[in-house]
């Protein structure tokens, strides 16, 4: 791809890079070139990743990192290492993201904050966080892509669901007000939300971790979308010409009916 050309060499950060569509974005980056920053709580999947990135030769580098996403000092240490090693960020990839059977009528309050933590809040302090790097270091064409939902933008029959779409919904405003500051601030940076159906990850059995059969059920009803759609769909983003600024990329299975 081309035009990925340009971010050879460049730092990215992938949150939420052990499994799933984090991996995979990862793993995509690194093989267009990048230094990739991939965090997680538990990094022994990304070390993983990372020798198998470098077995097959890819030309940019996967570099783990350990961070607690719930916790703002961990999220800001993590900022600061990428700083004294490697400069700073020029492309923040917000991918981690988390669901629990939490309804609006009987849902715990722990599991509320848990989703507000990690899909609100965290999301918003990398987003700042990558803004501020980008900024002192004169950076003007970097790009921030939050990994989104269906979710987002339509709410689910299924009380389960609930609590999480409004997150999403929340990550829908949050793109498009962040696009607009971007715009305020006289600044070249983009931002891009990339809302994906069903996808084929470890996302539902651990949504439903209580219900394996259930959550391998959402996966065999439809063909779903894989990890390495999303992960395409970034490629893509960050491929698009200075002067586009691609919004929203909404992408569900054929079969999938809403």
């Amino acid at each position: 791809m081309v035009m990925m050309e340009r971010w050879k060499g460049r730092v990215a950060l992938v949150t939420g890079a052990s499994v799933g569509i984090g991996a995979a974005v990862a793993r995509a980056l690194v093989q267009h070139g990048m230094k990739v920053v991939g965090c997680a709580r538990n990094v022994d999947k990304i070390e993983k990743l990372a020798a198998e990135c470098q077995s097959a030769g890819y030309s940019g580098t996967l570099i783990p990192y350990k961070c607690d996403l719930c916790n703002e000092e961990e999220i800001l240490s993590m900022f600061s290492a990428i700083k004294t090693l490697h400069q700073g960020v020029d492309v923040c990839i917000n991918n981690a993201g988390l669901a629990h059977n939490e309804p609006l009528l009987s849902g715990r309050t722990e599991g509320w904050r848990n989703m507000i933590d990690v899909n609100i809040l965290a999301l918003a302090i990398c987003t700042r966080e990558a803004y501020q790097s980008m900024k002192e270091r004169h950076v003007d064409d970097g790009h921030i892509i939050n990994i989104n939902s269906m979710g987002g933008h339509r709410m689910v029959p299924s009380a389960d669901e609930h609590f999480y779409c409004a997150t999403k919904y929340a990550v829908t405003a949050m793109t498009e007000g962040l696009r607009q500051e971007l715009r305020e601030a006289k600044t070249h940076i983009r931002a891009t939300c990339i809302s994906p159906g069903i996808v084929e990850t470890e996302f539902a059995f651990r949504h439903h971790n209580s219900d394996p059969e259930r959550a391998a059920a959402v996966y065999e009803s439809i063909k779903c979308l894989k990890a390495e759609d999303i992960a395409s769909a970034v490629t893509y983003v960050l491929s698009a010409p200075a002067h586009v600024q691609i919004g929203d990329i909404q992408m569900r299975p054929v079969e999938q009916v809403s």
